[in-house]
């Protein structure tokens, strides 16, 4: 494994005999597990995702750190476990990585630290629902400070295709494409050139690419990397039309939830659940439904793409 983290890394047998043969894999974050949903819809929307990516011919490679240890595929017993963890578990980003380890700690990766492991460990697609980005000025910190996820210089950084449905609706959408187009990182918007809204399908914003195919997004990812590109290539795709939300109501719900979290002080790490959950109350759950239908929706997209790369990568190499 590449720069010795064998030692803080542990791959199941599933996925490193899937790597070794070139079939597809998929990465699977965590934090939707250990700190998006309550239990025992976590649980049941992951065992989900990884029916969803094996009905597709490729394995799942769900993404955690457990008692110190990043695991790049869980079983069932360890799914169950950051299930029904509770407040023992930990949302690990880059910068949380190392002292999880340190503490042999517990708990969900998220887009940063699933993207991290995924990169570690040779993986090159990767399924989430939403990516952090920019806060809105009204949640960030100070005035003339920026609040911006580890998401984002993670997508500079790391040369994975990222399958999502855009950045999460609570966000500045417009602040961060801003950010993604000054990293170099490319938005590939799937069967469509709409930059979607999380919840709704388009945002009024544009993408930087389309591609209408698994099979194109896999063939623009390879030239990506092969002109020496190391950013990922993020791949937007809109919720299924029968969960998603109309963008007015989107909004609606948005503005209200960050008025209240601003009369209440809510600040860091609490803003994003916070935010999510009063969406969630203000649309009356239809949020929500939305959020589980993309999920399910981005795992398939992904495997196919999964598979597109992994038929190219001989291809690619002779």
């Amino acid at each position: 494994m590449k720069d010795n983290l064998s030692a803080f890394m542990h791959l199941s047998q599933d996925v490193s005999r899937a790597l070794e043969l070139n079939l597809p894999v998929v990465a699977l974050e965590s934090t939707v597990i250990t700190h998006g949903l309550p239990f025992p819809e976590n649980l049941n929307l992951a065992e989900d995702m990884e029916s969803e990516v094996r009905q597709w011919g490729a394995t799942p490679a769900t993404i955690a750190m457990v008692e110190g240890k990043l695991k790049i595929g869980l079983d069932a017993i360890e799914l169950e476990r950051l299930a029904t963890g509770g407040e023992n578990l930990l949302k690990i980003s880059l910068r949380d990585i190392a002292p999880a380890m340190n503490k042999l700690a517990s708990g969900g990766t998220t887009v940063a630290g699933t993207l991290f492991a995924a990169h570690k460990a040779g993986i090159r697609v990767f399924a989430t629902g939403g990516i952090g980005g920019v806060h809105y000025e009204i949640n960030r910190k100070r005035k003339g400070s920026f609040d911006i996820s580890a998401d984002l210089p993670a997508l500079a950084r790391f040369p994975v295709i990222v399958v999502c449905a855009g950045a999460k609706a609570i966000l500045d959408l417009a602040a961060t494409l801003e950010y993604l187009e000054t990293w170099g990182v490319p938005v590939v918007g799937f069967q469509s050139d709409n930059f979607p809204a999380f919840y709704a399908s388009a945002s009024g914003y544009k993408t930087s690419a389309q591609a209408n195919s698994p099979e194109e997004i896999a063939s623009l990812a390879w030239m990506h990397w092969s002109l020496g590109m190391q950013s990922a290539v993020l791949v937007v795709a809109p919720p299924p039309e029968e969960v998603a939300l109309p963008s007015d109501q989107v909004k609606a719900a948005v503005l209200s939830a960050l008025r209240q979290a601003q009369a209440e002080n809510i600040t860091g790490q609490a803003v994003t659940p916070y935010l999510l959950q009063k969406v969630n109350e203000f649309t009356g759950g239809l949020s929500l439904r939305a959020n589980l239908g993309l999920l399910r929706n981005n795992a398939s997209i992904a495997s196919q793409i999964a598979r597109s790369l992994a038929q190219m990568a001989p291809k690619a190499n002779a």
